[in-house]
C-alpha cells in the first residue's frame, strides 16, 4: 500500500505509539487527521509532521464520547475530503484483578479500548469505501493473545479488538478496505504509569506493580510506529511487534491452555532487572 497523498486518521496521536505511526506516515507524505483527548498533545504531533509537509489537522476528542465519534467524519472530511486509513490506536490501562475492579473502572476501559473501535470504524467505514484503497488498523495488544493475572480488564478488551476485526476482515475480503490487526509488545509508553487502579488498592502495592510494568516496556516507540506502518504497507493481516511479542505468540500456540505456567518465571526475571 502506497501513502503518498493519502489520508489518515489516528487515535491517540498524542504520544506513544499513535504519535510514532503518525510520524511513520508523514515521512511517506500521507496527510494526518490526529486525534487525542488531550489538544496539546495532538498539536505537538501536528507540529513535526507538518515539518515533514503534509496537510494536517488536530481533532481533540474523547472517544468514548459517542456524539463526538459520530461527528468526526464531517471534521475530517471538510478539511481532508477523503479518508484511506484508519488507525484506531487510542487505549488504556486498568490494573487490579476482577475482584478488585471496580465495575464502573471496567466499563470505562470498555468504552474506550473497545467499543470505540467499533464506533469509529462504523462511522468511517463508508468514507473508506470511497477510498481505491483503504485499511482499518486496529492496536490489540500482547495481552490480546495471552491474559495474564491481574489484566482481565485490559485482556477483555484486547481480546475483543482482535476477534472484532479478524471477523471484520473476512467480512469485506473482495473490497477495497483491508484489516490489520497489531499486538504490541513491551513499547516504552506511558500507559503503565497513566494506569488506572482500584481506590482501594495499598499504595506501596500500586508503586511496586506500576515499576515492575515499566520495567517491561522497553522498546522504543519510534522503531513499534515504523514495524507498523511497514507492516500495513505490505497489507499484512497481522503484525507483531517486538521479540517479546513473537515469543509470547509462539508459546500460546505451542501451550495454549498453561503458557502462563512458563511465562510468569520469565516475566518475575525481567521485572526485576
Amino acid at each position: 500500500m502506497r501513502f503518498g497523498n493519502r489520508v489518515a486518521v489516528v487515535t491517540g496521536a498524542g504520544g506513544g505509539i499513535g504519535r510514532a505511526i503518525a510520524l511513520s506516515l508523514a515521512r511517506r507524505s500521507c496527510h494526518l487527521a490526529l486525534c487525542d483527548i488531550d489538544g496539546a498533545a495532538a498539536e505537538a504531533t501536528a507540529r513535526e509532521a507538518r515539518a515533514l509537509g503534509v496537510r494536517t489537522s488536530v481533532h481533540q476528542i474523547d472517544v468514548a464520547n459517542r456524539a463526538a465519534v459520530r461527528a468526526l467524519p464531517a471534521a475530517v472530511g471538510v478539511i481532508h475530503g477523503r479518508v484511506d486509513l484508519l488507525v484506531n490506536n487510542a487505549g488504556v490501562a486498568l490494573g487490579g484483578t476482577f475482584e478488585q475492579v471496580a465495575e464502573d473502572d471496567f466499563d470505562w476501559l470498555m468504552e474506550v479500548n473497545f467499543h470505540a473501535v467499533v464506533r469509529l470504524t462504523r462511522v468511517f467505514l463508508p468514507l473508506l469505501r470511497e477510498s481505491d484503497e483503504a485499511r482499518i488498523v486496529n492496536l490489540s495488544s500482547i495481552y490480546g493473545i495471552i491474559a495474564p493475572p491481574g489484566q482481565s480488564a485490559y485482556a477483555a478488551s484486547k481480546f475483543a479488538v482482535r476477534g472484532f476485526s479478524n471477523a471484520l476482515r473476512h467480512e469485506l475480503a473482495g473490497s477495497k478496505v483491508g484489516v490489520t490487526v497489531v499486538h504490541p509488545g513491551g513499547v516504552a509508553t506511558n500507559i503503565a504509569k497513566a494506569a488506572r487502579v482500584p481506590k482501594d488498592a495499598p499504595a506501596h502495592e500500586v508503586a511496586l506493580g506500576r515499576e515492575q510494568a515499566q520495567h517491561l516496556l522497553r522498546m522504543d516507540p519510534a522503531l513499534a510506529g515504523e514495524t507498523i506502518v511497514r507492516g500495513v504497507e505490505r497489507r499484512r493481516a497481522r503484525v507483531l511487534v517486538g521479540g517479546d511479542a513473537k515469543l509470547v505468540a509462539l508459546l500460546e500456540r505451542l501451550s495454549p491452555v498453561n503458557y502462563w505456567n512458563y511465562l510468569k518465571h520469565l516475566v518475575m526475571r525481567e521485572s526485576a532487572k
